[in-house]
């Protein structure tokens, strides 16, 4: 399986794909070579439904340009597109909602979800019931700013701060999962002072996926 591991932002926000950049940072110079590209034709931010819709065509047109990539990982929490890549592409394709959410289930009982907005929830109960992980959220609660508003990440964390002591103590969340890729510069930040684990999901993509791609390759060594 030779190739690039692509990890997309869907998006267009250049702060979104900072902290992709961050997230993928640890990975760097590994095994597994990768690359982070930015959706130019995307949607600015993915808040609503209409907004999940409309990223799947530039994702859509970038997949079928990497035709010797060694995968993709779709970096949005809603995890767009993924049945639709994987079918196009034919090659491993991760989600990070997806991923996050099997890294958290891998670290405690009760997993907590911080979300940007309340429209986002039901999306993400929906997943959640797909998946068949319902029983195991603690609650899914959100800081009340839109992607655009996620480059202050002063307020951000203090949000997310406040956001995940409730998660933990009137919810009863033994795990963290945050819910969209442009909080992934704070985690470390929020695990101290929420003294529980927090899952960072395009993390958790790029582990799972660079771990995918190096195992195909020794199979075919």
């Amino acid at each position: 399986m030779a190739g690039i591991l692509h990890v997309i932002n869907p998006n267009s926000s250049d702060h979104v794909t900072e902290a992709i950049r961050h997230a993928a940072r640890p990975y760097a110079g590994g095994a597994v070579e990768f690359a982070i590209t930015s959706m130019a034709d995307g949607p600015k931010g993915i808040e609503t439904e209409a907004d999940l819709h409309a990223s799947v065509g530039p994702m859509l047109r970038f997949v079928r340009s990497e035709p010797d990539a060694a995968g993709f990982v779709i970096a949005c929490f809603g995890d767009p597109g993924l049945q639709v890549l994987r079918e196009v592409s034919g090659k491993p394709v991760f989600g990070i909602g997806e991923c996050g959410v099997l890294s958290a289930l891998a670290l405690g009982e009760r997993f907590g979800v911080i979300s940007i907005l309340e429209a986002a929830i039901p999306r993400h109960l929906r997943s959640f019931r797909m998946m068949g992980v319902k029983d195991r959220l603690a609650a899914d609660r959100a800081i009340g700013m839109g992607v655009a508003a996620l480059s202050d990440k002063r307020m951000m964390l203090e949000k997310m701060i406040a956001t995940g002591h409730r998660l933990r103590q009137e919810d009863g969340a033994d795990v963290i999962l945050l819910a969209g890729a442009a909080m992934s510069a704070i985690r470390s930040d929020l695990a101290r002072e929420i003294g529980v684990p927090v899952v960072d999901p395009t993390s958790a993509a790029i582990a799972m996926a660079s771990g995918f791609v190096r195992q195909a390759r020794r199979l075919l060594s």
